[in-house]
C-alpha cells in the first residue's frame, strides 16, 4: 500500500538523490532543472502539491514555493552548524 495522499516537500526530502539534495542547497530559489522535476515527480508518483509546486511559470520553468525555498534553506543552514 503506497502513500497516495500529497507529500509535503521534507517527506519527499530524504527520498531523493544526495547530489540532487546538494544542488537544491547549492541553488535554493532557482528554476529546476529536468532532471530534478522528474526525481521529484518519481517520488510523488507525479503529484504535483501547490504547497510546494509552483509549476511552469510563464518562462516555462519550474519552481519551488517560498516555504519550500525556506525550508531548504534552514536544512542547509543545519547541515553546515
Amino acid at each position: 500500500m503506497g502513500n497516495h495522499g500529497v507529500m509535503d516537500f521534507p517527506q519527499i526530502w530524504p527520498h531523493l538523490s544526495a547530489s540532487s539534495q546538494s544542488w537544491l542547497m547549492e541553488h535554493n530559489g532557482e528554476p529546476l532543472p529536468d532532471h530534478l522535476i522528474a526525481e521529484i515527480l518519481s517520488v510523488t508518483g507525479s503529484e504535483q502539491n501547490a504547497q510546494w509546486w509552483t509549476g511552469p511559470s510563464v518562462e516555462g520553468e519550474t519552481q519551488l514555493t517560498d516555504e519550500v525555498v525556506d525550508w531548504i534553506e534552514a536544512v542547509a543552514n543545519d547541515d553546515q552548524s
